[in-house]
């Protein structure tokens, strides 16, 4: 950012953030609802080790049965030892491993854990954990996790995860699973982050498409295939007019009437500059302090 403002240079900042995952409801359809439930874990779990989804918010009389299909998806995945698996994303380095390790060490946050939890320091590794309503002021619920620890907070009405979600940090990418076609302009409408995906994980990082940004605390500008080209180029207006037609009344000197055709002409009053030059409108005076 210093060397770009030495120069004015245009930046483009991906910083990250706390991305939520908003589960107002699956589809019914049972194949439907294991598609869903795949995209959601593979993007906790398996992506980064936890760069997708950060946490979870959910109805408190979905939570249960949600869990329950979080932890057989997860089974299903990564079978009954997922420390076996290769399909389990490793800690990429021994200091972040040890920063992960940690976050369950606050109180309260130990005992939210319902699945999982166990670690391999040698092997960087982390057992994909799923913790229902951690403290919201613990640092597992403040600080970006990148790790493939899963809080999931239960909310009275999945309405209130707007609220929630506006009372925090704009994050990079809202998830939203839902039906609802009025719930979810609600949350377009309503809430702010670089991105905002429905029914679908991490696709908005590879979709060169789409324009990939944060906003506000998470980031600024936009980049991915020509969205990168545009942010680093300058998109100069070049203008040529006629003579004809010309509108007579930008030039001084100034009166009541060419005062009130710009007025007019400003507010896309058609009407009123056609009454106008024909003499039946009357212009607004002059101001004196003009």
């Amino acid at each position: 950012m210093t060397e770009a403002a030495k120069h004015l240079t245009p930046v483009a900042l991906e910083l990250g953030g706390k991305c939520p995952a908003v589960i107002d409801s699956l589809s019914s359809w049972r194949f439907e609802r294991k598609i869903l439930l795949k995209r959601i874990i593979s993007a906790k779990f398996g992506t980064c080790s936890g760069q997708g989804i950060d946490y979870m918010l959910v109805e408190d009389k979905f939570a249960p049965a949600l869990i329950e299909l979080l932890k057989a998806t997860t089974q299903e995945m990564f079978g009954e030892n997922p420390r076996e698996s290769c399909n389990v994303a490793r800690i990429i380095n021994k200091h972040h491993f040890d920063r992960l390790k940690h976050l369950p060490d606050e109180d309260g946050v130990q005992a939210s854990v319902v699945y999982g939890g166990s670690m391999d320091e040698d092997k960087l590794y982390i057992e994909p954990t799923i913790l229902a309503d951690p403290p919201l002021n613990a640092a597992i619920m403040t600080e970006e996790i990148f790790g493939p620890l899963l809080p999931i907070i239960r909310l009275k009405n999945i309405e209130d995860s707007i609220e929630f979600i506006n009372s925090r940090p704009k994050t990079l990418t809202i998830y939203c699973f839902s039906t609802n076609d009025k719930f979810m302009r609600r949350v377009a409408i309503d809430t702010s982050s670089g991105s905002l995906v429905f029914n679908d994980t991490v696709i908005q990082y590879a979709a060169e498409t789409v324009p990939f940004r944060g906003v506000g605390e998470s980031g600024m500008g936009r980049y991915h295939g020509k969205f990168s080209f545009d942010t680093f180029s300058h998109e100069k207006p070049v203008i040529k007019r006629p003579c004809l037609p010309d509108f007579w009344f930008r030039y001084p000197p100034w009166n009541d009437y060419k005062l009130e055709l710009f007025r007019l002409f400003f507010i896309f009053d058609y009407l009123g500059i056609v009454l106008a030059v024909l003499g039946s409108k009357k212009p607004r005076p002059l101001s004196k302090s003009i």
